[in-house]
């Protein structure tokens, strides 16, 4: 692992959502993931135990089932098979969703559905397994079990992966043997730190965070410029020039973020022709503009106004909370970057910290943090807390800041406080109106594993389960050093 005073940079992009660094310093070995679906499998770790299948409908009304998928979008497939059984899509839950161009395991309830009711379809194997009272929700996921190719890896692969896994095993404070030996060791423990990964940002438009941002800043007028307008290099041209000229609108020139201001520093505020401009595609863009129209808002107005809100407020209301779990998200990894460029470590603690402790109803093959239980480390309880670590029963946290975030004490408080300060940002200022509300948590600063790597035509092959809200990428950009386009 680098030392903090030669620790790899990371890509541009994920420097832009808060990930500064690479634990391990040691060469990538590239390639490609999703080559195809077969190589992302994925099976849920649910925390959810049905009814016999010839259990009561009226107590159990959900029939469950377990449902693997190919190359399906999870939302894609939920209202393919309310369409098939001829049912509103709110009767058909689940617990996490997963990424299309994979093969997905996981658990659905289908509400007032029998059996024999179940349909066929393409790319979908769909097996009932018994009854529940209730449907899925995301609190059901403990975890997900990943198997990941990574195809076209560079001949050196081997031998990069174990340099790799070296280091993420001293990270991870796990003191086991080298790991040069294929294949690694299931029991090999890794750690990297729990960064959020890119598509908590957007891959190729990461948006939301800065959305999130302005919204907790009350600056509602910035948070619609930036969703509407700021076009990207990475966006097609429709796309790119619609953004533009909304941009125009507001008075900002150029066609790329950050341009600043037009050279009158006003903008026409024609929002009617920025409804022209704007494709359909852009349904949630085309929401908010239109509300503005509607309206008639001067561009002008102040950034806090009801009107930039009301916009704002266009959107549905998981994508609300999304803007500020984003932003939490940012500011989350922001202080783990500069954890990792003090050298403090991850799987210990130190005074100041604040440590959860394990959740004894996890499955098996995994690990899960339970972040309801909290206490700060003092100096002298250092050494004893750090023996709950080693053991698997503690972990180091830091915070998802809210209007009830209690900020950590010594240096990791410190920079907590340095990260809240840069963005401008107060705990209080998450007192928000409607969806963007937030009391704030806290999350372990670690994502630990045991990893089991195998070669398959010189490619590696990736065996691990991480906890719901841990990002596979995360763990595998360490070993690729790719952009995040790659992943």
């Amino acid at each position: 692992m680098a030392s903090p005073d030669t620790l790899r940079e990371a890509h541009p992009a994920e420097r832009a959502a808060g990930i500064d660094y690479y634990v391990s310093d040691a060469d990538g070995i590239g390639g490609r993931l999703r080559q195809s679906p077969e190589d992302f499998r994925v099976r849920e770790l649910e925390a959810f135990e049905p009814e016999p299948l010839g259990a009561d409908t009226g107590s159990y009304p959900e029939l469950v089932v377990r449902v693997t998928l190919r190359d399906w979008d999870t939302n894609d497939f939920a209202r393919r098979i309310s369409d098939a059984l001829q049912i509103s899509r709110e009767r058909v839950s689940w617990a996490g969703t997963k990424d299309k161009r994979a093969v997905t395991t996981q658990l659905f309830t289908l509400r007032g559905v029998d059996p024999g009711d179940l349909p066929e379809i393409r790319g979908a194997e769909i097996e009932p397994l018994g009854r529940a009272g209730r449907g899925l929700s995301f609190g059901d996921l403990a975890g997900n079990a990943f198997e990941i190719r990574v195809a076209d890896a560079v001949p050196e692969a081997r031998e990069r992966v174990a340099d790799v896994v070296s280091d993420l095993r001293a990270f991870g404070g796990d003191a086991g043997e080298s790991a040069a030996i294929e294949p690694i060791d299931g029991d090999a423990t890794v750690g990297v730190p729990n960064y959020f990964g890119q598509q908590r940002f957007g891959s190729r438009r990461p948006v939301t965070h800065r959305v999130g941002l302005a919204v907790v800043r009350d600056d509602f007028r910035e948070a619609v410029r930036l969703y509407a307008g700021n076009p990207s290099e990475t966006e097609p041209d429709d796309t790119r020039a619609a953004r533009g000229r909304v941009d125009a609108a507001f008075g900002v020139g150029g066609d790329g973020p950050g341009d600043g201001p037009a050279a009158d520093g006003t903008g026409d505020g024609d929002w009617e022709a920025c409804l022209d401009a704007i494709p359909g595609k852009l349904r949630f863009e085309r929401s908010m503009v239109h509300r503005l129209a509607e309206r008639d808002v001067a561009p002008d107005a102040p950034p806090a106004h009801d009107d930039w809100r009301h916009a704002l407020e266009a959107v549905p209301s998981n994508l609300q909370r999304l803007f500020v779990n984003a932003a939490q998200s940012f500011l989350f990894n922001r202080m783990l970057s500069e954890r990792l460029r003090r050298g403090i470590p991850f799987d210990r603690p130190v005074a100041g910290d604040v440590v959860c402790f394990a959740d004894a109803d996890a499955p098996e093959e995994l690990y899960a943090p339970d972040t309801d239980r909290l206490q700060r480390v003092d100096e002298d309880r250092v050494s004893v807390v750090t023996r709950h670590c080693e053991r698997g029963r503690a972990f180091v946290t830091a915070p998802l800041v809210g209007t009830e975030t209690d900020l950590g004490a010594g240096e990791p408080g410190e920079i907590e406080r340095e990260v809240l300060a840069d963005a401008g940002i107060e705990p209080g200022d998450f007192a928000l109106p409607g969806e963007f509300d937030s009391s704030g948590t806290r999350r372990a600063v670690l994502l630990r594993s045991d990893l089991d790597v195998t070669f398959d035509d010189g490619d590696p092959r990736f065996a691990f389960a991480l906890p719901s809200g841990s990002y596979a990428t995360v763990l595998l950009r360490e070993f690729t050093k790719s952009g995040p386009l790659d992943l």
